[in-house]
């Protein structure tokens, strides 16, 4: 790692060339043991591991989870939605946004702007999946002035991987700062 940090920011440490290989690999599976990955990203099984406690410890990896086939589970219905509330006073938006997340066929809420106020992602079994769905969300909150909803006909890119781990020797970029930041 480099000795400096980047100007305007001091007491964030930095990503280097090792980090980036450690998350492009571990983007790619996440489910290899330290020792593979030492392997893989040409560093020795202590480094590789102190690295990857380092970069969860700062909040780089937020979370390790399996990708689940929508079909597989009866998922299948896949919704894009824009919703637009008839007020954008903070209180409201926080309202919605938190009965949008509390939806377990929600996968994906964002607040946008500008255009609609929210974008949600659902996966949902079916056609009355999704009137149940628009019956709860929707309908029940008087402050929703507008919904449209987008349905999946196909999917031609889902990836989880972040962008800028595409390429294994990218420079070194700040790190978020967390408690207890492993050397």
């Amino acid at each position: 790692m480099s000795p400096t940090a980047p100007p305007g920011h001091p007491s964030l440490p930095l990503l280097d060339a090792l980090d980036h290989r450690i998350l492009a690999e571990l983007q790619a599976d996440a489910s290899q043991n330290n020792v593979e990955l030492a392997r893989r990203v040409h560093a020795s099984a202590p480094t590789c591991l102190r690295r990857v406690r380092r970069l969860i410890d700062t909040g780089v990896i937020e979370r390790q989870v399996a990708l689940v086939a929508p079909a597989a589970v009866g998922a299948s219905l896949s919704v894009v939605v824009e919703v637009t509330l008839d007020s954008q006073a903070a209180e409201h938006l926080d309202h919605f946004q938190a009965l949008a997340c509390a939806e377990p066929s929600i996968t994906q809420c964002y607040r946008v702007s500008p255009g609609p106020d929210f974008v949600l992602m659902a996966q949902l079994p079916d056609m009355p999946g999704y009137q149940a769905l628009a019956q709860r969300l929707y309908t029940a909150s008087a402050r929703v002035r507008n919904v449209r909803a987008f349905f999946v006909v196909e999917r031609a890119k889902f990836e989880t991987r972040m962008p800028a781990m595409a390429g294994l020797g990218a420079t070194a970029q700040p790190m978020p700062e967390r408690a207890n930041p492993l050397a």
